[in-house]
């Protein structure tokens, strides 16, 4: 028996429990992934957007405004990575001015601060590789980039130190009222709750359906990308983006916190809520783009493709309130972009619908802050001796790629919502996210967490469920 159920541990779920934690309320969060992360929050452009995109008046706009504000805080809050780089919007036309124009208007009508317009020459001197065909920009100084595996696993390890517990690979399969109480039922049995929060991305629609007359149609937005090697860091200095249309902010250049080149994404809507392959079109299509707005683009040095799924509803705009025709249940759905730039303040919005719902009360004893992994890069030479003589793991390079000691590997295993597979270690501590893409350190990684979590090496994962690696075992008969 639960005060509050949220279905989704992506980042507006988990932003949602961090919020539902500040009150006296007992909350859970059911995922069905084996971990949090696993869906949308983790494949995206890792960008904090500026607001200048959505529609003057709508709630995408006033959350975006608000998250990317709330940025700077909670990262120190939270210790996450966060940078506000700015970002670009580029005019290859002079005729499409009164486009860009526009869009600062609707920038500007949504509180967006120091928007202006760039000329070709001052353009050039803030990025040296722009096209030679782009005469204009739209800057936006409050743009940044984040890490979005940081910024989803901060607010769930956040929400846990305040008492909200998470539950891994569980389905919810269906829902009944009984005595106004709501029953979730699940691949692992039926659990009880007076509020339901309904934050399951591109399945939320599926969820909303269970219990209202008044259906919702999440459509999966398909988005490809490629990732550069560090070796391209500086190529671009702003995010760069392409003037907007009704698919999205089309193919972006990004650097990223960690000093990579981001490429992508392409947009296509699909059927399929689990299609997140990469296709050769796909790829294609995101080379020729980026190649529109900066030149010689270095895709020599990508060390990996991925995709992700938006969850694009019709309307574009958020969904997020109580469902007219299901008491205390609430949607929290069509979080697509800019949602994870949004998540602080729709975190803030779902725990504010339930807590007056629930008349609930604030907590004398909240925990604000949370403190990270540890990363001996960004300690002094003093600091790193220091902590290697206290914890010699600290002195064990497991991921030469991105210098990952075997300490922080066994930290985020260890840790609360600890990860219990190679992606999850992974999305804690960059061991496999460099140059080789695990080849060198993802057996030794594997022996770590069979190690810590006192379980066979052959039932480590690369993902949960079934994605195990090792089929056998040679000479396994001498």
């Amino acid at each position: 028996m639960y005060d509050v159920i949220v279905i989704g541990a992506g980042v507006s779920g988990s932003a949602s429990a961090r919020e539902l934690s500040r009150y006296n309320l007992n909350t859970l969060v059911l995922e069905r992934d084996e971990d949090v992360c696993c869906g949308t929050s983790k494949a995206n452009s890792a960008i904090a957007h500026a607001g200048f995109d959505a529609e003057v008046g709508s709630l995408m706009a006033k959350l975006n405004v608000e998250g990317n504000l709330m940025m700077d805080e909670l990262s120190k809050d939270l210790d996450f990575s966060f940078k506000r780089i700015g970002s670009l919007v580029v005019c290859m036309n002079e005729r499409d001015r009164g486009a860009l124009e526009d869009l600062m208007a609707r920038g500007v009508a949504n509180g967006v601060q120091d928007l202006r317009i760039v000329e070709r020459k001052e353009l050039e001197e803030m990025e040296p590789n722009i096209s030679n065909e782009a005469v204009m920009a739209l800057f936006a100084p409050t743009g940044g980039i984040v890490c979005p595996f940081d910024l989803n696993l901060a607010m769930a390890e956040n929400a846990v130190d305040n008492g909200v517990k998470f539950q891994f690979d569980t389905q919810v399969t269906g829902f009944r009222k009984e005595n106004d109480l709501w029953v979730v039922e699940t691949n692992k049995g039926e659990l009880t709750a007076k509020y339901i929060v309904n934050a399951a991305g591109v399945f939320a629609d599926t969820l909303h359906n269970m219990v209202s007359e008044n259906k919702m149609k999440i459509t999966p937005r398909k988005g490809e990308y490629c990732l550069l090697d560090k070796t391209t860091g500086g190529f671009v200095n702003h995010t760069i983006f392409q003037l907007p249309d009704k698919m999205g902010k089309g193919v972006l250049v990004t650097p990223t916190v960690h000093g990579n080149t981001l490429v992508g994404p392409t947009s296509l809507d699909i059927e399929d809520k689990e299609a997140t392959s990469t296709t050769q079109d796909g790829l294609d299509t995101v080379i020729a783009k980026s190649s529109r707005t900066v030149k010689n683009l270095p895709m020599r040095q990508v060390i990996t493709s991925f995709s992700g799924l938006r969850a694009h509803e019709a309307g574009h705009e958020f969904i997020i309130g109580e469902v007219a025709d299901a008491k205390n249940f609430i949607d929290c759905a069509g979080i697509e972009s800019p949602g994870l730039t949004s998540a602080p303040a729709i975190g803030k919005m779902v725990a504010g619908i339930v807590a007056e719902l629930a008349n609930a009360e604030l907590k004398s004893d909240f925990i604000g802050t949370r403190v990270g992994i540890i990363d001996p890069k960004k300690l002094t030479k003093a600091e790193q001796m220091a902590l290697i003589q206290e914890k010699p793991a600290y002195g064990n390079i497991i991921c030469r790629c991105e210098m990952v000691t075997e300490g922080e590997i066994i930290d985020a295993i260890t840790r609360p919502l600890g990860a219990k597979s190679l992606d999850g270690v992974k999305r804690r501590t960059r061991s496999g996210m460099g140059r080789c893409q695990g080849g060198f350190c993802a057996p030794r990684v594997m022996e770590i967490i069979s190690r810590e979590k006192n379980m066979d090496i052959a039932e480590v994962t690369k993902s949960g469920g079934n994605s195990k690696l090792i089929v056998g075992v040679n000479k396994d008969t001498i």
